[in-house]
């Protein structure tokens, strides 16, 4: 349980230094990053997780306006945006080698009297099982 983070791995900054650009995460999606890791330090798999994985997210936001608990969120931001900064937490404090692993994936936003980002990754055969 949390109030889950909206920035972004899109968000990301250039900056030219000598010439090239240099790309660099502006401050919210450094909280962002910094929020994830400490949360998910917390629940990483005691051996990183091998081969194929499954992974499962719901971000739970916490309800504002007329929405209800469990309304699916159809606003920003985008679901793809959003696990893709948490794969990075979760290849950063080893769930895995590398989120290339990730073979089956399902992400769901809500609106949710308990926010938070409730995750399920497990390793599956390449039956699907």
């Amino acid at each position: 349980p949390m109030i889950p983070p909206t920035a972004t791995h899109q968000e990301k900054q250039v900056r030219v230094v000598k010439g090239k650009p240099v790309f660099y995460d502006p401050p919210e999606v450094e909280a962002a990053r910094s929020k994830l890791t400490a949360h998910l330090a917390g629940h990483r798999p005691e051996r990183p997780l091998e081969g194929a994985v499954r992974l499962r997210v719901m971000w739970c936001f916490p309800l504002c306006g007329n929405h209800y608990d469990g309304e699916y969120r159809t606003s920003k931001p985008d679901t793809d945006n959003l696990n893709k900064l948490l794969k990075d937490c979760m290849t950063a404090v080893a769930f895995w080698k590398d989120d290339a692993q990730v073979a089956s994936e399902i992400c769901e936003k809500f609106w949710a009297e308990a926010p938070g980002i409730y995750i399920a990754a497990e390793e599956i055969q390449s039956d699907g099982t």
